[in-house]
């Protein structure tokens, strides 16, 4: 396996490995504060997403790209939603309304269908990894709409979309985001489980 994951930079710059790196640190460092519900999420956050940014656009990945964009702009109005608990209620976990759900309904295949234009608007061929990316960028974006909310929703997103990221990376030759959605499952059940007793304590005052 370690063999596998060298031989992907064989080739790669100085400058690409460095910043694959970067924003492996920075994307730990955000699940990590997330899973600790701590507002240093999304300033971590936001580091990785741009780096990723870049990244992807090199790799010509425009899909995960311009995801990955919105991520940028999804952690800002985070930020601020974690951070505005003094001119309003504190923002508390709890899970979603039906109105909510339907919500990330909707906000999942608009994000399909923007994804997949974002596609043809590059006029780059839609191969089974791309529609596998297409379905992913749904379950992200969705679930960091219900982060920003404080939703425990949100981990059973991302729970999925991590499983998924894992060998769609392997396979595009980004070994190190490979792993670091590996490790993102990992903190992903475990923050679960975290918010999940904050919730029920909370509910028992």
């Amino acid at each position: 396996m370690i063999d596998f994951f060298l031989s992907q930079y064989k080739s790669a710059s100085l400058l690409q490995i460095t910043l694959e790196f970067l924003a492996f640190v920075f994307g730990i460092l955000s699940v990590f504060y997330a899973k600790k519900e701590n507002i240093l999420v999304y300033p971590t956050g936001l580091i990785s997403t741009v780096i990723t940014v870049y990244l992807l656009f090199q790799a010509s990945y425009f899909g995960d790209m311009t995801m990955n964009f919105y991520y940028s702009l999804m952690s800002i109005y985070g930020w601020y939603k974690w951070s505005s608990t003094a001119r309003k209620p504190e923002l508390v976990i709890t899970r979603t309304t039906a109105r909510e759900k339907k919500l990330g309904i909707v906000l999942f295949f608009m994000t399909i269908g923007i994804t997949y234009l974002v596609y043809k608007f590059f006029h780059y061929p839609l191969e089974i990894p791309n529609y596998i990316d297409i379905f992913v960028s749904g379950i992200f974006f969705t679930g960091m709409w219900y982060m920003a909310l404080k939703k425990i929703e949100n981990w059973t997103l991302w729970i999925i979309g991590d499983i998924i990221a894992v060998p769609l990376f392997a396979y595009r030759g980004l070994g190190m985001l490979s792993l670091q959605y590996l490790i993102f499952t990992i903190l992903a059940v475990l923050a679960y489980l975290e918010w999940k007793k904050i919730l029920n304590n909370n509910l028992q005052k």
